[in-house]
């Protein structure tokens, strides 16, 4: 069935109640006035800003380009922070990247196999960025635009609200979307994104964001070692071109059973044909939840050096689990190091790839009429 207000509609204070439900570490600082700095500049002269927020104990930067977050810093056990995230120091290396290194995703999350689908009997031709597949919204997708940015703060809490207009056709997607998305960092420290969007005609979205996690800190090296739960029976296996057969698949006894929690790397090597393709993890998880009308907690990171944790809750049916299998020694984040094989992941909330070429998945088909809703909320603490 399409997308309605019924089926992912996510209030602020579900998301609210959801992130409590987490039961992330409650911090004493209190929230300060979003603050903001030039960052850099386009060729074509175009400031980029970097926003700062903080609150709860959780540090986060945003650029007005891409919507991406820069920075995020948490504590580990001992209270020492480090950024988690990876990404660059300047706006080059955003500009000129292919990682999508903490951008905001659209229109359409994920891959569109050969960039086609049809809508309503018309047939649609889109940007194609990888092989013949569209991936994260084709060459100049969300990731590439200069965002308008509003700080607020609302009670206890701080955030942006960032806002896009894509045009019709842009990228080869019908309808003019009119995009919002809301940064929120609460008393607690959680970061909640809220994302609603609105058309003109009729439309595919799926939006999310694309943050590279190492909770050992950005250039320190890989993730492997980290302990992931997620809460999914089924994956969507994938096509040499990793898009999805359309099978739902049993993760029992193979790796990508992560329902007990376990060490990235205890299967990463295994030699199972979806992970050779792959050249690792990067494919959609079926969360056993489904869409929910609040964001329910799915998953759970953890890196037993520091201790940091991570849980995160969302309303969307699926999470594309990517192990930075393309990371390769060339890129050089803000530590001053390189950036190889393994040494971040994504949990990039969603709907399923190709899903506008997949009857049988969850649609993702928004109406003039209708307003797409997604939230996603990411709860840090300590064990």
């Amino acid at each position: 069935m399409e997308l309605s207000r019924r089926t992912v509609m996510a209030s602020a204070a579900a998301a609210g109640v959801a992130a409590t439900a987490l039961g992330g570490t409650a911090h004493a600082s209190a929230g300060r006035k979003p603050t903001k700095e030039l960052f850099g500049r386009l060729a074509d002269g175009t400031k980029i800003h970097r926003w700062s927020l903080t609150n709860g104990g959780t540090r986060l930067k945003v650029l007005s380009y891409g919507g991406i977050v820069q920075s995020l810093e948490i504590p580990d056990r001992r209270g020492r922070y480090v950024n988690v995230s990876l990404g660059y120091d300047n706006i080059e290396g955003y500009v000129t990247g292919t990682t999508f290194f903490g951008s905001t995703i659209g229109r359409y999350g994920n891959r569109i196999a050969n960039g086609r689908f049809t809508l309503d009997g018309k047939a649609y031709q889109l940007s194609v960025n990888d092989g013949v597949n569209s991936l994260h919204g084709g060459a100049k997708g969300f990731n590439t635009r200069v965002w308008d940015v509003e700080p607020f703060t609302s009670g206890s809490d701080v955030g942006l609200d960032l806002h896009y207009t894509s045009v019709d056709g842009e990228m080869g997607y019908p309808g003019t979307l009119k995009v919002k998305v809301t940064f929120t960092l609460t008393a607690r420290g959680d970061w909640r994104i809220d994302y609603t969007a609105t058309t003109d005609k009729a439309t595919v979205v799926n939006l999310t964001n694309h943050t590279y996690y190492n909770l050992a800190g950005e250039g320190s090296g890989g993730i492997y070692d980290h302990e992931l739960t997620l809460a999914a029976a089924r994956y969507t296996p994938t096509d040499t071109g990793l898009i999805p057969t359309g099978e739902l698949a049993k993760v029992a006894g193979t790796p990508f059973d992560f329902r007990s929690g376990k060490a990235i790397g205890d299967d990463i090597r295994a030699g199972h044909p979806q992970l050779i393709t792959a050249k690792g993890f990067d494919h959609n998880w079926v969360l056993d939840k489904g869409i929910t009308r609040r964001p329910v907690h799915f998953a759970t990171l953890r890196d037993p050096g520091s201790g940091r944790t991570l849980k995160i809750a969302t309303d969307q049916p699926g999470v594309q689990f990517y192990s930075g299998n393309f990371l390769d020694g060339t890129l050089v984040g803000p530590s001053g190091r390189t950036y190889r094989q393994g040494d971040g992941l994504c949990l990039e909330t969603q709907h399923f790839p190709d899903a506008p070429n997949q009857p049988a998945f969850p649609s993702t088909v928004l109406r003039p009429g209708d307003t797409y809703r997604s939230t996603t909320v990411h709860s840090f603490g300590t064990s």
